[in-house]
């Protein structure tokens, strides 16, 4: 999996007060750089994972360069393996991974992988052209439906969702922005994604042509839900984007931050108060980090956190509980 690097964010600013508690603080073991795995360019991750890499840089001083990744899936496998130092994903790619049913790694079960802080949820929803004449899941069948990169989260999980209310879709795989360009010159009939919203593509979009946006029937989020443990209901607000008017009723999925696991506590405790400590910074990032809360650390529930994180919540008051806690901590 050889991905090449896609940007440094920031300067590191050693001599400023921001940076002056964590100078003070022995920083043995910490690596001199570090590398952080998004997702595709036109996802969230892609932006919400360069900017708190840019405000780690600023405000701890150490180098941090951000990767394009295939998003959720590959992140877990790349953190694993030692690739990646930090990166983000989805807990349902996140729990196939961790009991060995990741589709990179079948039987491997990624337990060097630790959670972090908790990000934001990923709810699930669908644009067409209107010059389609296609607003409804049921139009879908048959047709050519872009659903991000194969290891990313709207890749692996819509495909499932589609099976669950029996429509056949012809998937088509690819980065965010190449799909929202494919919908626009009419080489694929619709985009099915999922990230934090707005999703930057889908405004790529709606900027160049009339769309609709659409979701799933009640009866068919009822079948999503009783088939899918790891999705639940969620509610799209109607001014999201400019053309869609009404509310949306749809499913999400919470995101959480990872890291390997011999990251040195300091380090990966500085990073959850960075990102957890600073939400005007964060939200300034993108709306969804407005979800980017430490109340929202029981979202996770099966993957184990960081030493460094679990030092986090504990200073918080925050009660872990022991199907959390790994071997070392």
């Amino acid at each position: 999996m050889n991905l090449a690097r896609f940007a440094a964010f920031g300067v590191a600013l050693a001599g400023l007060a921001l940076a002056g508690p964590a100078e003070a603080q022995d920083r043995s073991g910490w690596p001199q750089s570090l590398k952080v795995g998004t997702a595709s360019q036109g996802g969230t991750y892609f932006i919400y994972g360069a900017g708190w890499a840019g405000l780690v840089q600023e405000m701890l001083g150490v180098n941090t360069s951000t990767e394009a990744t295939g998003g959720p899936v590959q992140n877990m496998a790349l953190v694993h393996n030692g690739d990646l130092d930090f990166a983000m994903t989805t807990m349902g790619p996140a729990y196939d991974a961790w009991t060995g049913q990741s589709p990179l790694a079948p039987g491997v079960e990624m337990k060097d992988v630790r959670a972090t802080f908790p990000m934001y949820q990923t709810p699930f929803h669908i644009v067409t052209l209107q010059s389609s004449g296609i607003d409804s899941v049921e139009e879908l069948a048959g047709k050519k439906v872009g659903l991000g990169p194969r290891g990313g989260t709207p890749g692996t999980v819509f495909p499932k969702i589609f099976a669950d209310v029996g429509i056949e879709i012809d998937p088509q795989y690819g980065g965010a922005s190449d799909l929202a360009g494919q919908l626009q010159d009419g080489l694929i009939d619709a985009f099915a994604f999922a990230a934090g919203l707005p999703i930057a593509a889908f405004s790529q979009v709606e900027a160049q042509a009339p769309v609709n946006f659409f979701s799933f029937t009640d009866e068919q989020l009822q079948t999503i839900l009783e088939a899918n443990p790891a999705l639940s209901a969620y509610t799209i607000p109607g001014d999201t984007y400019r053309s869609m008017g009404d509310d949306q009723e749809t499913v999400a999925m919470w995101n959480f931050g990872i890291v390997h696991k011999d990251m040195p506590e300091d380090l990966v405790y500085e990073v959850m108060k960075t990102v957890l400590d600073n939400p005007d910074r964060m939200a300034a990032i993108h709306s969804a980090a407005a979800e980017t809360v430490p109340e929202a650390y029981d979202k996770n529930n099966f993957l184990w956190f960081h030493p460094g994180a679990i030092r986090y919540y504990r200073e918080k008051g925050l009660e872990l509980g022991e199907n959390v806690i790994p071997p070392e901590a």
